[in-house]
């Protein structure tokens, strides 16, 4: 399998200096509709920079391990500090994740989950947090809603966009047209592979942010922040990119820290869904305030804590009393 997230759907490079062809078939897109005209990602985005510190995204699952735990755990992650929060759809075939979050979405669906359940979650997350809410879906659940009613409902719910993992610009024509007419922002990936004219096409086409991949593979928490992270940032915002957010790769307040320092933002997955599965939602609460620099010792989370944040991850039952208590957790 291709670790580049686009690799599968274009040519091979042209030799450097030659001017690259679309693959046949395929026209490559030059206009893109505009970004929202009042993006919260965008506004969230630059009040963060204001603040001189980079915006925490974190990524959940819906339905992991019941759909009432995981509106539950993402609660706890935008009231402890993430400023952005990933919601995933699970799908049968996650190419671009590793193992935990394999696991974690193959149990949501063998539990059932369903669409509806995204939006009903973005409504309850946004309700309860002002963390601003997106979704990262492959594309096929889209196509099966129908896009541009994927994009009515989620934008109806409170959602501030998408991201695409396995959906190319040039392949985009409904997503673009959607994401128009209901104001949701589109977020791309751009992988260390990519080529530069591909870094501009991306940068193009995205709003409120490109996702940046920071390692060839998979999703998963390393123990050091691949050093081709940086030198994509700088690529994609000498190509226009509106804001550049680093991905993969992420599991402590440190990598937080060194991203912070060339990127907009930082995504964490792979370890708040291990946390999830350890330790239930509060778990997910204590790693996201270790991550945003808040001390885990039962002040306000709305409120920043001021000193260090705690090396280890307490674990806890979950705090929704409705959630199923048979659960299994990694």
């Amino acid at each position: 399998m291709s670790t580049d997230p686009t690799a599968a759907r274009r040519a091979e490079p042209a030799p450097e200096g030659a001017e690259q062809a679309a693959p046949r078939g395929i026209r490559l897109p030059t206009e893109f509709p505009p970004a929202p005209e009042h993006s919260r990602l965008a506004e969230r985005l630059a009040a963060c920079r204001a603040q001189g510190r980079p915006a925490l995204i974190g990524y959940l699952p819906v339905g992991y391990p019941s759909t009432d735990e995981s509106i539950a755990a993402a609660i706890e992650l935008g009231r402890a500090g993430a400023d952005i929060i990933e919601l995933g759809v699970p799908y049968s075939d996650p190419v671009m994740d590793g193992p935990v979050i394999q696991e974690a979405t193959a149990m949501a669906l063998a539990r059932g989950f369903r669409v509806d359940e995204l939006f009903r979650a973005v409504r309850e997350i946004t309700a309860a947090t002002d963390a601003v809410v997106v979704v990262m879906t492959y594309i096929n659940p889209v196509l099966r809603r129908g896009v541009d009613r994927f994009a009515r409902e989620l934008a109806e719910a409170g959602g501030a966009g998408i991201i695409t993992p396995d959906l190319v610009p040039e392949e985009a024509e409904q997503w673009f047209a959607a994401s128009a007419a209901h104001g949701l922002d589109r977020i791309f990936l751009a992988a260390p592979s990519s080529t530069t004219q591909r870094l501009e096409m991306i940068s193009r086409a995205s709003s409120g942010f490109v996702y940046a991949v920071s390692v060839m593979g998979v999703t998963g928490a390393r123990e050091k922040v691949s050093d081709a992270a940086e030198k994509l940032v700088a690529d994609l915002r000498a190509a226009g990119a509106p804001a550049v957010c680093v991905g993969l790769g992420v599991s402590r307040r440190e990598h937080v820290e060194q991203i912070g320092a060339y990127a907009d933002g930082v995504i964490v997955g792979t370890a708040l869904v291990r946390a999830l599965g350890e330790g239930g939602p509060e778990a997910v609460g204590a790693l996201t305030r270790q991550l945003a620099g808040r001390e885990p010792d039962g002040h306000d989370p709305a409120e920043p804590a001021s000193g260090t944040a705690a090396d280890t991850v307490p674990s806890t039952a979950p705090r929704d009393p409705q959630a199923p208590s048979g659960e299994s957790r990694r």
